[in-house]
């Protein structure tokens, strides 16, 4: 529905893009004649070919370099990369990683967002697909990729980056999620803490459920049998902050809190802002501001995750076949300072 509003100027229409048939009208050419000499074809007379490129200069003419290199055979040059949120640092630097050694190849990466949404996810997918990419990099959302198969069966690599593929045999680079937090829930346990207040990404989340296994894993070996009792879900900043308020203000105060990826370690920091006396703190993810705040971290390489997706799909369309593989890349632990606090009731 639309309304006229009185006195209001007329919109102008909207200047549409010129057309190569634009640009042979206006230099008294065929199109045939006008593509040839755009296309740095041999065999046009030099006044022809100055008339079509004066034309494509006057209308300011920009080739559809997709249509032509499909129409003539030949292959795109873009790899598609559907990735959660790019206020995100995590997937700006997965993107960087990629994106490097693509370039040394000749390929151009296409970044897309699928804001953390699996109908957009699979909606963006598509429509990457569709554009022809050469190979389709995906941070996954959704729980079922089962509609990429007959794309895979054409030829077109997939690597499903930090979380693998559901649905569909694709290639994935991953972290040693399970084993980083199981080993830092030990040195949690290791200075005295029992009330460790777990705060993970959304149930469903693959990372999330890997780091809250390992969490589980470490609980249990030490008879810990009502472990969930301390695991919380906190998606963003936000929740993670009131989550990290509300259980220091309980009568069964966490004396640490384990924030499970950097959005929620910058609400669990924000919420003990000014505190006399804080918990120790953990986080899953390095940061830049980390080291100035002593915040100790499980710490990995985000631009290697890229480099490694980008190395999976160049071998892949260089003819390496056979099974998918999943690729499990290490973390580090580093400790500085906010994580090696022991309980408030054993001293500081």
């Amino acid at each position: 529905m639309t309304f006229d509003v009185p006195g209001a100027p007329e919109a102008a229409p909207r200047p549409s893009r010129a057309t190569l048939r634009d640009v042979a009208h206006l230099a008294g050419v065929s199109i045939k004649t006008a593509s040839r000499v755009l296309s740095g074809q041999p065999n046009v007379r030099d006044e022809t070919a100055r008339r079509v490129r004066e034309a494509a200069r006057t209308l300011r003419f920009r080739p559809n370099r997709l249509a032509r290199d499909l129409r003539s055979g030949a292959v795109s040059t873009a790899v598609g990369f559907v990735i959660g949120d790019l206020s995100n640092p995590f997937y700006t630097q997965i993107a960087a990683g990629a994106e490097r050694l693509l370039r040394e190849h000749g390929l151009e990466l296409f970044i897309a967002t699928s804001d953390e949404d699996p109908e957009r996810e699979r909606r963006v997918t598509l429509t990457m697909l569709e554009r022809r990419v050469r190979a389709l990099f995906v941070v996954p959302v959704a729980d079922e990729h089962a509609y990429l198969v007959p794309e895979q069966q054409l030829g077109t690599p997939m690597v499903f980056i930090d979380r693998p593929a559901v649905d569909v045999a694709a290639d994935s680079i991953v972290l040693d999620n399970r084993r980083a937090v199981r080993e830092a829930t030990e040195r949690l346990i290791a200075l005295g803490h029992r009330r460790i207040g777990l705060l993970a990404d959304r149930t469903g989340v693959w990372t999330a459920s890997e780091r809250v296994a390992g969490f589980a894993d470490a609980m249990r070996a030490v008879g810990t049998a009502d472990w969930q009792r301390w695991v919380h879900r906190a998606h963003d900043v936000g929740t993670a902050r009131s989550v990290a308020t509300e259980l220091l203000a309980g009568p069964d105060a966490p004396t640490a809190l384990f924030a499970l990826n950097n959005r929620i370690t910058a609400g669990v920091i924000d919420a003990l802002a000014g505190a006399p006396d804080p918990p120790a703190i953990l986080g899953f993810d390095d940061f830049e501001f980390a080291p100035t705040l002593g915040i100790s971290v499980i710490a990995h390489d985000p631009v290697d995750l890229g480099r490694r997706a980008a190395e999976t799909a160049l071998d892949r369309l260089g003819g390496r076949t056979g099974m998918p593989q999943q690729i499990v890349l290490p973390t580090r632990f580093i400790p500085r300072g906010s994580g090696e606090r022991p309980p408030r009731e054993h001293g500081s």
